[in-house]
């Protein structure tokens, strides 16, 4: 069974159809450059454009840089602020004449990865539950910005965003994103303080079971991941990458 999934970021909006039995993409997924400004009707015509590439023509789920509660955007931290208060589930269902399924980027990153990928490795491998006594399982998506899925015993907890917790007076995105250390070119060490001061603050928060860092950059996980030695939760890189967030939307897409 396929389902297609579309998901929008900061910098690319990509998307393609996924092959529900095995959470991979069963066409190479289609790519464009997020608009700028990044407006809705811009935006909206490139998630067009990626449906119309296929020619898919069912259901299709979106993943939305932001928050979303019931089909509406309630932030859009690194797209145009003419997101926030819209009813973007609407918006695209009009543009593209048929059902979607509108949810945040990173909760369907998280969704993807447990299902699929290291969360369904790990989680299933420890066998967690209230009884164990053990902490949530944190997705991150380290790319234009930080995106977070929290899941308790493998049950989401919707819009976390916990990328823009305060860091020393900053977001925390703005220090350990993986455009902060392209913004900055730092070495993977001077970046890896960053990430790792980010991390603890979120232990002290959380107490969390698992870490899962994702994005793109989780391809490069060994050239970072030994560097985070203060950080005492488990830490594994995705196994979806940056299609994670494709596969969840598609399972959303599923759903309706």
């Amino acid at each position: 069974m396929q389902a297609f999934g579309v998901d929008i970021g900061g910098t690319g909006i990509k998307g393609g159809p996924v092959h529900l039995g095995s959470g991979t993409l069963s066409a190479q997924r289609y790519e464009i450059a997020t608009p700028h400004p990044a407006d809705p009707s811009s935006v909206v015509e490139g998630v067009r454009k990626v449906v119309e590439h296929f020619g898919w023509p069912g259901p299709v789920g979106v993943a939305f840089p932001g928050v979303v509660i019931d089909g509406v955007t309630r932030s859009a931290a690194n797209l145009d602020p003419r997101w926030i208060g819209l009813d973007a589930a609407e918006l695209i269902s009009r543009r593209l004449r048929t059902q979607i399924a509108l949810l945040n980027d990173a909760d369907a990153a998280g969704m993807a990865e447990m299902t699929y990928g290291a969360g369904r490795t790990q989680w299933g491998r420890a066998g967690w539950s209230w009884a164990s006594g053990r902490g949530p399982t944190i997705v991150l998506t380290l790319g234009t910005g930080i995106g977070s899925a929290v899941f308790v015993d493998g049950v989401l907890v919707p819009n976390t965003e916990l990328g823009h917790l305060e860091l020393h007076g900053h977001d925390a995105e703005r220090r350990a994103s993986a455009k902060a250390r392209e913004d900055g070119d730092l070495s993977w060490s001077r970046w890896a303080r960053g990430l790792e001061t980010y991390l603890t603050h979120l232990e002290g928060l959380f107490s969390p079971g698992l870490f899962i860092i994702g994005g793109g950059i989780s391809r490069e996980a060994r050239m970072f991941l030994p560097l985070l030695g203060r950080v005492t939760t488990p830490i594994v890189p995705a196994e979806l990458h940056n299609d994670a967030g494709i596969v969840g939307a598609a399972m959303a897409a599923e759903d309706l």
